[in-house]
C-alpha cells in the first residue's frame, strides 16, 4: 500500500467536479470516481443521468459504490489539493458556484452545466474532452433566471411579437413564425430609444420652466393692474356721498375676486407644469439607470416594465389673460355724475333735503350695478 501511495498525485486524488481531495469517493458503472455528494448533487439537477467525464448515458440512476481503495489512499495521502490564489469576489463580480468557504471570482459560465467557475475549477472544462465541448461564456450571475422555464434552455433571443425573451426551442413551438432577434440586437435598439428620450426630456423640462416664468410674470402684471385700478377707483368714489362710498367697497371686492380668480387659474396651471417637470425628471432618472445596465436580459425586462411616458401637452399656446379694468369705472361714474346733476337740478326747484338725499341714493343704486369688469380669460388650444 505504501508503494501505491507514492505513485498517486494530487490530480489523481481530486474530484473532477469540486476539484478538492475526494470526500467519500464513489465509482460510477463506467469506472470514474467522484465525491459522493458531488455526483449526487450533479444528477439531482439533471433530467438524465450522464457521467460528467465520459458523458456515458445511464437509463436509470446508477447504484454508486464506495471506492474503498481510493478512500484509504486519500486518508494516507493526508493533504488537500492546492488551490491557486485568486482574488475574492468584489461587488458586481460573479462568484464561483463550486468554491467552498471563501468564494472566488468566476471567469467563465457554462451553459451546459448551468454553473460559473473560477480559473481553478474551470480546469476540467479545459482538459476533459467531453467538457471541452460545453459552451463557455463570460461570467453570468443568476443563471437560473436566464433559463427558459419551459424548455430549460438559455434565453438568447427576443420575440418581437410578444416582447419577451425566448430560447431556440421556443422559436419552433410557442413562438413559431414570430420574428426574433438576438438579445444584443434588441438591447442596442432599446438603448438607442432611451438615448433619444434622454436627449428630448431636458428640452421639455426647460420649456415648462419658461412657461412657469411667463405665467408668474402675467400674474404679477395682473396684481399691479389691480392695485392701480383700486387706487383710481378710491380717489373717484371718495368724492361722492356716503352711498357711493359703499359702492367703492363693492367695487374693491369685485376687483379682488377677479384677481383671486386669475391667481387661482394661474396656480392650477403652474401646478400642472411643475408636476410634469417632476414626472419628466423621474423618468429621466429611470432612463439613465437603464442606460447603465449592461445585462441584456435584465435590461429588456426592466425596459418592458418601464411606464409609458406622460402625455405630451402642448404648452406653447397656454396663456393667462388678466382681467381688463381700464376705463370701466370712469365711464360709469361720469354717467352717474351726469345723472345726479340732472336729477339735482330738478329737485332744487322745491324738494326737501331728505327727499333729495333719498333720490341720490336711488339713482346711484340704479347706475352702479352697470359697472362691469371683464373676467380674466384662461384659454388653451390643444
Amino acid at each position: 500500500m505504501a508503494s501505491a501511495n507514492t505513485s498517486w498525485s494530487e490530480e489523481n486524488l481530486s474530484c473532477t467536479i469540486c476539484l478538492e481531495v475526494f470526500n467519500s469517493p464513489v465509482s460510477t458503472p463506467c469506472g470514474h470516481n467522484f465525491c459522493s455528494t458531488c455526483i449526487n448533487n450533479f444528477w439531482d439537477e439533471k433530467l438524465e443521468y450522464k457521467c460528467p467525464l465520459c458523458n456515458k448515458l445511464f437509463h436509470t440512476r446508477p447504484d454508486l459504490r464506495v471506492n474503498t481503495l481510493l478512500s484509504e489512499v486519500v486518508d494516507r495521502f493526508g493533504m488537500s489539493v492546492r488551490v491557486k490564489e485568486e482574488p475574492c469576489v468584489e461587488p458586481g463580480e460573479v462568484p464561483c458556484d463550486v468554491c467552498t468557504g471563501t468564494q472566488q471570482k468566476a471567469v467563465k459560465s457554462c451553459l451546459e452545466c448551468f454553473m460559473s467557475f473560477c480559473q481553478t475549477h474551470l480546469e476540467p472544462h479545459q482538459r476533459v474532452t467531453v467538457l471541452k465541448k460545453h459552451r463557455l461564456v463570460e461570467p453570468m450571475d443568476r443563471l437560473e433566471d436566464r433559463m427558459c422555464e419551459k424548455h430549460d434552455r438559455i434565453l438568447e433571443l427576443f420575440c418581437k411579437n410578444d416582447q419577451v425573451c425566448v430560447c431556440l426551442l421556443c422559436t419552433v413551438t410557442d413562438h413559431k413564425s414570430h420574428p426574433v432577434v438576438p438579445l444584443k440586437e434588441e438591447y442596442e435598439m432599446k438603448t438607442a430609444q432611451l438615448g433619444k428620450i434622454e436627449a428630448e426630456v431636458p428640452q421639455m423640462i426647460q420649456e415648462r420652466k419658461l412657461k412657469i416664468k411667463e405665467i408668474k410674470n402675467t400674474v404679477e402684471l395682473s396684481k399691479k393692474g389691480a392695485d392701480k385700478e383700486i387706487a383710481d377707483a378710491r380717489q373717484a368714489l371718495t368724492a361722492l356721498i356716503g352711498c357711493v362710498e359703499k359702492c367703492l367697497d363693492d367695487f374693491n371686492q369685485m376687483v379682488k375676486e377677479r384677481l383671486k380668480s386669475t391667481e387661482k387659474q394661474a396656480e392650477d396651471l403652474i401646478k400642472g407644469l411643475e408636476q410634469e417637470v417632476v414626472d419628466l425628471t423621474k423618468r429621466m432618472s429611470t432612463v439613465k439607470q437603464l442606460l447603465h445596465t449592461e445585462d441584456h436580459l435584465h435590461f429588456l425586462k426592466a425596459f418592458r416594465s418601464l411606464k409609458d411616458p406622460p402625455p405630451n401637452r402642448t404648452w406653447s399656446t397656454v396663456a393667462v389673460h388678466p382681467p381688463s379694468y381700464e376705463g370701466a369705472l370712469g365711464k360709469s361714474l361720469d354717467q352717474l355724475e351726469e345723472t345726479l346733476n340732472v336729477e339735482m337740478k330738478k329737485l332744487r326747484s322745491g324738494d326737501e333735503p331728505k327727499r333729495v338725499q333719498k333720490h341720490k341714493v336711488d339713482v346711484a343704486t340704479q347706475l352702479l350695478p352697470r359697472v362691469r369688469i371683464s373676467r380674466p380669460s384662461l384659454w388653451l388650444d390643444d
